[in-house]
């Protein structure tokens, strides 16, 4: 087996299978990474792209590229490689949504990680996942087997992980195709004049804070829909729609229109939001503050269409307890304007 310097030392590859394939003149002149991924469809083109890249596709016996286009009598040898991960595998409870051959869904808790990086080798939603399966897609990154989409820490909710390369390649179609609809409850500081609205800004990763997302023109395009749910003097329930899937987008969007999420630290949604209430509420604002130690966003609904079944499977989650206290807690602390109280 050649060498792969590209494969990360916390992994171990085995060869699962070999073909060989002479092309025939319906392929000529197609590109070797799109040949094999029509070929096999089970596996992503991307999959296939580290095959060739890592030696593990020859061509005539030699070494190729995933651009070289075919020929008449070409000799393509695959060696079908699969990952087994080497990590600690955690014992920690996970509430397992669903579950069936193709996919895992999850409801995440607040304060758990989706997948080891810098400063989270373990505890983390993967390491779970490794303890509770030993059935995870590679997706490319030894550090994250299966995830096809990610919470912050400290966002809970509903993700869907994929247990199969098949299925993670359809659901990233999906995500690509916009087909995939995920849907948040957020309390964010402020009232809101208009019962909904979109958000079309782009995000950037900012200058001044590496840890940071801001609207920027130079960044990727994000679309965020927002629908009140109910209102409260200084607070609003919000509804989260996400058109795009952008690293903190709806946080970055609610700071861009002055209505932070509660809770949120790193994007204005905690201690200084207490100097714009009146002073005789501010320990009550503390209060909430209290109450919620991490942004009050919580991702309820997950809808998609299953990988293998073709069928439009919805999921939804109920709001974590510390973000229904505080929702309970809220008439109390806030009351209601005058306007809004319904006779």
């Amino acid at each position: 087996m050649s060498a792969d310097s590209t494969i990360h030392p916390l992994t171990k590859r085995t060869v699962s299978n070999q073909q060989q394939i002479t092309i025939d003149k319906e392929n000529i002149g197609i590109r070797l990474d799109v040949f094999l991924t029509s070929r096999f469809p089970d596996y992503t083109r991307s999959y296939f792209h580290r095959l060739i890249k890592s030696g593990f596709v020859k061509l005539n016996e030699k070494r190729t590229k995933s651009g070289y286009l075919l020929r008449l009598g070409d000799k393509v040898s695959i060696e079908f490689v699969s990952t087994e991960i080497d990590m600690q595998p955690v014992s920690m409870p996970i509430d397992v949504v669903y579950e069936d051959d193709d996919v895992i869904v999850v409801n995440k808790p607040a304060g758990m990680v989706v997948h080891p990086g810098k400063g989270n080798e373990t505890n983390t939603l993967v390491n779970a996942l490794l303890y509770y399966t030993n059935e995870l897609a590679d997706t490319g990154a030894y550090f994250r087997p299966g995830i096809v989409h990610r919470l912050d820490k400290d966002t809970s909710g509903l993700l869907v992980v994929a247990k199969n390369q098949r299925a993670l390649w359809r659901l990233r179609k999906q995500f690509d195709s916009k087909q995939i609809h995920r849907i948040y409850w957020a309390l964010v500081w402020g009232d809101f004049e208009e019962e909904q609205g979109t958000v079309r800004e782009a995000i950037a990763r900012s200058r001044k804070n590496p840890l940071k997302f801001v609207v920027d023109v130079r960044g990727k395009d994000a679309v965020t829909h927002y629908k009140v749910l109910q209102r409260f003097q200084y607070v609003t329930l919000l509804e989260f729609k996400l058109e795009t899937g952008r690293t903190h987008q709806i946080r970055v969007h609610a700071n861009y229109l002055h209505h932070p999420v509660v809770g949120d630290q790193l994007y204005n949604g905690r201690e200084n939001q207490l100097m714009r209430l009146p002073e005789n509420l501010r320990k009550r604002g503390a209060h909430l503050l209290k109450m919620l130690d991490r942004q009050a966003l919580h991702a309820k609904q997950l809808t998609f269409i299953h990988p293998t079944t073709g069928e439009r499977l919805s999921f939804e989650a109920p709001l974590p307890q510390d973000m229904q206290d505080a929702l309970n807690k809220l008439p109390d602390l806030f009351l209601l304007d005058e306007k809004d109280v319904k006779s």
